[in-house]
Parts: C-alpha cells; structure tokens; sequence
C-alpha cells in the first residue's frame, strides 16, 4: 500500500484544484458567462490579452470581458487544457494551457500562461496571465 505524507497530499490536492480552475474557465468560455469567469480573477490581477491589450485590477478586466465574452457571432467551441504546473512557492504557481479555437472548416491555437495564487481560505485565483496566440507552421 503506498501512503502519501501530508505534503504530497496537500500537493495533490492543489494540483487537482488547478485543474477545476482551468476547466472553470473552459466553461466560462463555452458559456459565454462572464461572472463565471470574472468569480476566478484576484481582484488586483494582470491580464494581458491575445491581442496584447493589458488590463489591471478586476475592474478593467471586467470590462473587457463583458463587452467580448458574450460575443454573439462566434459560435465555435474553445478547449482548455493544463500542459504544466510549476509550484514557484506552496501558495504561487505558474500554469501553462493549451487553448483550442474549433470553428467549423478552421481551427487556432492559444498558449496562455496563468500565474494563479492560493488564497488564505485555500482558493487558487488567477493572479497575472498572458494569453498568447500560436503561429500556424
């Protein structure tokens, strides 16, 4: 029987809360909700966009978002998927996703890279995130 110490436990179960964090976010997108995704931020994160636009503090990315996340005329469907955690310190991690836009006849990727904090009551929130489209070959 192979027992974990609590460290490896409490690592886990970080790990694991990372993912939900992630998949929130797929949902949020899929959903067009934006206080969904909103719910996930720090209220002093950094959000630089894919078309490079920065964004400080909650309240500008909220305003961001809700003007673009409901958009009406993409009816495709975005995929999210955690490639690699880093834990910089217990409470710190830097998260690298794989982000997939599928529209019928195309499809493009974007690799963002979230640097989450673990709140006092054990939340992970999205802290400062760099959304970065990759080049077709």
């Amino acid at each position: 029987m192979i027992r974990m110490n609590t460290e490896s436990t409490a690592h886990a179960a970080d790990l694991e809360a990372i993912h939900r964090l992630v998949a929130t976010v797929e949902h949020s997108q899929q959903h067009k909700d934006p206080e969904e995704f909103l719910a996930l931020f720090h209220p002093e994160a950094i959000w630089t966009t894919g078309g490079g636009k920065v964004l400080i503090g909650l309240d500008a990315i909220s305003e961001f978002t809700r003007e673009v996340l409901p958009a009406d005329d993409w009816d495709g469907k975005v995929t999210y998927e955690v490639i690699h955690v880093s834990f910089i310190r217990p409470d710190v991690a830097a998260v690298k996703v794989r982000q997939l836009y599928l529209t019928p006849g195309a499809e493009s990727e974007g690799a963002p890279l979230y640097v989450m904090t673990k709140q006092d009551d054990g939340r992970w929130l999205l802290a400062a995130c760099q959304n970065t489209g990759v080049a077709a070959d």
